[in-house]
């Protein structure tokens, strides 16, 4: 069909079975017993009131009905072919004829089964071709036509996605002639579509047979009521069959409406709906809900209950409040002018709510006053509510207070009309190209709305790099046809449509260049009006980068590195192999790091000298984006090598190299006040490192260190000694056994040696006196912070008279102070 002049794809929504047992109003129709929803709804019941209603037309407005079927044709009145004009509205399709079923097959005519109305005027009218398809032109004038010729109800079991200001013309037509018109919400799980959407028209979804919503029941703010989701009824050529969908359950409402009007024929369409919704089984949430509307149609409570003019009553405070819905139309009444009515209303977006309210009788007008919650202060509309007030909502749960003002004793039945849109998006005002909102050259998602009728939404991106460029737009409603354009600055369109309603557009990889490009996002041209709904915008863009140490490809090419500079590059063939070089001028630990590694690749890192033969390196860490390896190198010119598993262009690695000289195999003594005692300690094998390549010279001592250093120093072995907490598994037991026989050291009044405690300043005097074989000499305590009691006096008198050991400058020892590593290498290199 051609979308571009005003046409739209009008799906024809199908449905499935069921059994019953005997009651008393049972017809006899043979098939009966697979009509299980008949017991759902409870239609016996219902049938004990009325059964039929031949003082009003019913229109079936769809692919026509079979006008020859033996359990239709009796109900049938004269109707049109809108398709092929002049013919007769014969059914091609089969659809209609399953609606008209449900409707009005004759019952307990001892044939196939019972319709809802045993006896009826249906009226076919073929508005849809043979294939279940057709525009709203056709849907329009079979509505038209229905009217115009005396029908009360009209049963429209088909549906567009769209908004038309065309179709509400012909809804609000209907309506101002008391025509009641009950459509199918369909059958895509998805929002309710239009006619069922419009506020009017009494919108029906499905519920499968243990009466719960079925998924595929589209839903939202427009719906009204449930039906049974699987029926069996009539078909083609005079047979019956099983279907499902929420065509079948439209027929079953406007059935039970027709029993209705049967019994109140001078009832409004209004009267009916509230009759409908009023008498409904709640199924979901209490009260009305955006899945179940006011929840399962009860045939035998429709016709039984006593009408209210007012359904949602108790709702006189907040605690009561009512829910209701943002786009329909309910009926209600004042009961007297101190009556107040509560609702609560939950936007699915930041937005505004239209409210009017209209008396049934002139004269009747109401002010309203909005919470944005129960306990907040209200914003007052005193006036204008009768002609419509636009109310500032935001996401979520906000409450309406209405009540009567200026009507006599403030009494009346009065008709709410509420109806949603949404907030214009943050990119607004960008209807133009050369409007467009400026996006940042990077990857992201830009998520926008339609609030406008005719609203399109441009955006434009400077690359300064070539790249990819690949772009997705999804929507979250299938009111939005999504169509995407892409054009670069003065170059040709891309668009991207595939004319299907709610779908995601993607574009295939563009490669870009530097240059302005301009994205535009707009729903369907024709039908651009405000949608409640939002878009998502993806962008993928990924930088195509260039290399820039090419050539590297060979050793003879390698980039000259300098140490601790970063140097990025790509590998952008499966061949490409970035050769570097660098020199390190003595023997050092050499890191070698390599960052941003694209997550979905591996980078090797091969290290070679001079000669290309390979060094031995030590991986240090590796995350899925970096690797960091370390080498102890002598001096020299050395290369490395990269390569990838798999190639890439998007994204930029970063290689640097850094070198530790080495002194002694430490990197961390070079300079050092200590570094030539402990460079002579390591030749000797006295000293070690606590780390790989760390000597670690101004870390605390610890007992057991010291001990083991002394022992090598001196050559000590062999002896016993047992402390509590030196177990045989510890690595110093042996020295720490031969230091105690030699009386370098000893324990602690509880038996316990604490290895790796912190030595202390005077403890490791004391423990190079009684190495050396010095004893304590009497006399006056040789630095201010000691006494003569003090228990190592004596020691520092001897050992400050021998020259090993000397205070500061403020004349203090420090003797508690923790020893060093390097204090005690320095001392120890003294000895020889």
């Amino acid at each position: 069909m051609n979308m571009t002049k005003k046409t739209l794809l009008l799906t024809a929504l199908l449905f499935a079975a069921g059994s019953t047992t005997a009651w008393a109003a049972a017809p006899n129709d043979p098939l009966i017993s697979n009509q299980s929803y008949l017991q759902q709804i409870h239609a016996y019941e219902a049938w004990d009131i009325a059964k039929s209603n031949t003082d009003i037309i019913i229109a079936v407005v769809d692919t026509g009905v079979d006008l020859e079927h033996p359990d239709l044709k009796d109900n049938l009145v004269p109707g049109a072919n809108l398709v092929q004009p002049g013919k007769p509205p014969m059914d091609d399709k089969g659809h209609g004829t399953n609606v008209a079923g449900v409707l009005a097959a004759a019952a307990d005519n001892d044939k196939g089964i019972a319709g809802l109305l045993w006896n009826a005027k249906i009226m076919p009218i073929k508005a849809l071709e043979s294939d279940g398809t057709g525009d709203e032109e056709k849907l329009g004038e079979g509505i038209r036509y229905a009217v115009d010729h005396g029908a009360k109800i009209v049963v429209l079991s088909l549906g567009l996605n769209k908004y038309s200001s065309y179709m509400s013309t012909i809804v609000d037509y209907a309506e101002e002639r008391g025509v009641l018109l009950v459509a199918a919400v369909g059958n895509e799980g998805n929002a309710v579509r239009y006619p069922a959407a419009y506020p009017t028209v009494l919108a029906v979804g499905g519920v499968g047979k243990d009466n719960k919503a079925e998924p595929l029941s589209n839903s939202g703010p427009e719906i009204d009521i449930v039906a049974p989701w699987d029926v069996f009824t009539t078909a083609m050529r005079g047979t019956y069959t099983e279907k499902n969908g929420t065509s079948l359950a439209a027929p079953q409402v406007a059935a039970v409406s027709a029993l209705l009007w049967s019994i109140h024929p001078d009832w409004k369409p209004y009267q009916i709906r509230n009759a409908i919704r009023q008498s409904a089984e709640d199924l979901g949430a209490p009260g009305w809900d955006p899945v179940t509307g006011f929840g399962l149609l009860r045939a035998d409570r429709a016709l039984s209950l006593e009408y209210k003019d007012d359904l949602f009553e108790p709702n006189d405070t907040s605690q009561s409040a009512k829910p209701l819905s943002i786009n329909s139309v309910v009926d209600a009444s004042f009961a007297g002018a101190e009556d107040i009515d509560w609702f609560v209303v939950d936007a699915p977006y930041d937005g505004v709510l239209r409210v009017q309210l209209t008396g049934e009788e002139a004269g009747l007008k109401g002010r309203l006053v909005y919470y944005a919650d129960p306990v907040s202060n209200g914003v007052s509309y005193p006036d204008g509510l009768e002609s419509g007030i636009d109310i500032p909502v935001t996401k979520g749960k906000s409450y309406l207070k209405l009540q009567s003002q200026g009507a006599p004793k403030g009494q009346g039945i009065y008709h709410l009309k509420t109806n949603f849109s949404m907030n214009p998006d943050v990119y607004e005002d960008n209807d133009r190209q050369y409007k467009a909102y400026v996006l940042p050259d990077r990857s992201q998602v830009v998520v926008g709305t339609f609030h406008a009728y005719q609203d399109v939404d441009w955006f434009a991106m400077t690359i300064d790099q070539p790249g990819t460029l690949k772009l997705k737009l999804s929507v979250d409603t299938a009111r939005i046809d999504p169509v995407l354009l892409i054009q670069r600055k003065g170059g040709k369109e891309i668009i991207i449509d595939e004319r299907s309603d709610g779908e995601t557009e993607t574009s295939m990889p563009i490669d870009v260049t530097p240059g302005t490009y301009y994205f535009r996002v707009s729903n369907i041209t024709d039908y651009a009006y405000p949608v409640v709904g939002e878009y998502m915008l993806d962008i993928d863009f990924s930088t195509r980068y260039e290399d820039p140490n090419e050539p590297n490809d060979k050793p003879y090419q390698a980039s000259l590195m300098e140490l601790g500079t970063g140097y990025q590059g790509v590998l952008d063939t499966d061949s490409d192999v970035d050769w570097f070089k660098f020199k390190i001028d003595a023997e050092s630990l050499v890191h070698f790091r390599l960052t941003d590694i694209p997550a979905d690749r591996i980078i090797s890192i091969g290290v070679t000298d001079a000669s290309l033969a390979a060094q031995q390196t030590e991986r240090v860490e590796t995350t899925p984006t970096s690797t960091q390896l370390e080498a102890k190198l002598a001096a020299g010119t050395y290369y490395v090598k990269l390569t990838a598993n798999r190639s890439f262009d998007t994204q930029l690695y970063t290689l640097t190299v850094d070198a530790e000289p080495l002194v002694a195999g430490f990197t961390d003594i070079g300079g050092h006040w200590a570094e030539e005692a402990i460079t002579k300690l390591t030749g000797r094998q006295i000293v070690n490192g606590f780390a790989p390549y760390r000597f670690g010279p101004d870390r605390t001592l610890t007992r057991a260190e010291a001990v083991a250093m002394f022992v090598r120093a001196f050559g000590l072995k062999g002896g016993q000694a047992t402390y509590s907490d030196v177990p045989n598994t510890h690595w110093a037991k042996d020295a720490i056994a031969a230091a105690t026989r030699m009386g370098i050291v000893s324990g602690y009044e509880d038996g316990k040696f604490r290895p790796d405690s912190p030595l202390s300043r005077m403890e490791l005097t004391a423990m190079l006196a009684h190495a050396l074989g010095f004893t304590p000499r009497n006399g006056p305590a040789p630095y201010t912070d000691i006494d003569d009691s003090y228990w190592g006096s004596g020691i520092l008198r001897t050992m400050k008279a021998e020259g090993w050991v000397q205070g500061f400058e403020d004349g203090r020892f420090l003797p508690g102070s923790p020893a060093t590593r390097a204090q005690l290498a320095a001392l120890l290199a003294r000895t020889g």
